[in-house]
């Protein structure tokens, strides 16, 4: 029998060619039948925010703007501090443990104790399960985030972002500040010996790029302590160049000299990374202060004394 129909030209109904011409089998269907899962994930994983204090993203219209911004909404990493505080089972977990014990209830932005699961010996009510919980990465070059997240690896139950920076009962000024005491970072004896080893041939001028690059890429823990130790290898081609304009070869570096260096390496470092000195550990050259004849004149001065 031919069956003649009378449609569109070039139709493309993909959904309804699907419908017509897919085949179920007798196994799938007894699987849809009885409702088995048809796919399955595991573990689970939860991934988890990482964000500096009100850093986080808020979502909102034109008619919530004020409420959003006044109070914006609990993510993850906020719930966590917020938990540790009435948690006391809480308190002894990692950031990244979190999804073992607890579930994200979507809807209300908050954790909530698991009801199903293996019971934790020692608690009631407690649970675990095999989920795992992820911190989404943060680039080195994003420093006090980096940071931030250094500690939530390491630190169990903070109850809020200040306590996190606090080391022995004294609140640091950075999350850096807090990394260092608590001795997360590495040391910087590698960079030391490269600079070290660049003073014995390298020009002055090389020594600084070489400073540049190794904390505008390298990102060492403490830069400043490599600034104060090979900051006269890095000043020797400024002061001769005055001592020669000057005709005084008894003129002796100071503060201004130091400070026309850290000019030039910040100068280095806002082509390389597009930071300044002060975001990378560095104390802030002073653009303003210019080396005039009778600033150097003064140095001389007293430098003859």
């Amino acid at each position: 029998m031919a069956v003649i129909g009378i449609g569109a030209e070039n139709s493309n109904d993909e959904v309804t060619q699907y419908q017509m011409g897919r085949y179920v089998s007798s196994n799938e269907a007894v699987w849809r039948i009885f409702s088995f899962p048809i796919h399955e994930r595991h573990p689970s994983v939860v991934h988890l925010a990482v964000h500096l204090e009100n850093g986080q993203r808020v979502y909102f219209t034109a008619q919530n703007a004020v409420q959003r911004a006044a109070q914006p909404p609990s993510t993850t990493l906020t719930s966590f501090f917020e938990t540790c505080q009435n948690d006391d089972f809480a308190k002894r977990l990692l950031y990244s443990e979190m999804p073992k014990y607890y579930t994200w209830n979507q809807s209300s932005r908050r954790f909530i104790r698991r009801k199903q699961g293996k019971p934790v010996p020692g608690y009631t009510d407690v649970y675990s399960t095999d989920a795992i919980g992820r911190i989404y990465s943060v680039h080195p070059s994003n420093d006090e985030c980096f940071y931030l997240r250094l500690l939530l690896v390491n630190v169990r139950g903070p109850t809020s972002f200040q306590q996190l920076r606090t080391v022995d009962g004294e609140l640091c000024g950075s999350y850096r500040e807090a990394c260092q005491r608590l001795q997360l970072l590495e040391n910087d004896a590698h960079w030391d010996q490269t600079l070290n080893d660049a003073v014995i041939s390298s020009h002055a001028h090389q020594i600084r790029t070489l400073f540049s690059i190794i904390i505008s890429t390298c990102f060492p823990s403490n830069p400043i302590d490599l600034w104060i130790k090979y900051k006269d290898y890095m000043c020797d081609d400024i002061l001769y160049q005055i001592r020669n304009r000057m005709g005084n070869p008894n003129i002796q570096i100071s503060e201004e000299i130091y400070n026309e260096a850290l000019i030039s390496i910040e100068d280095m470092c806002l082509i390389m990374s597009n930071k300044l000195l002060i975001q990378l550990g560095l104390t802030a050259p002073n653009r303003p202060m210019l080396l005039t004849k009778s600033c150097i004149e003064k140095n001389c001065m007293i430098s003859t004394l």
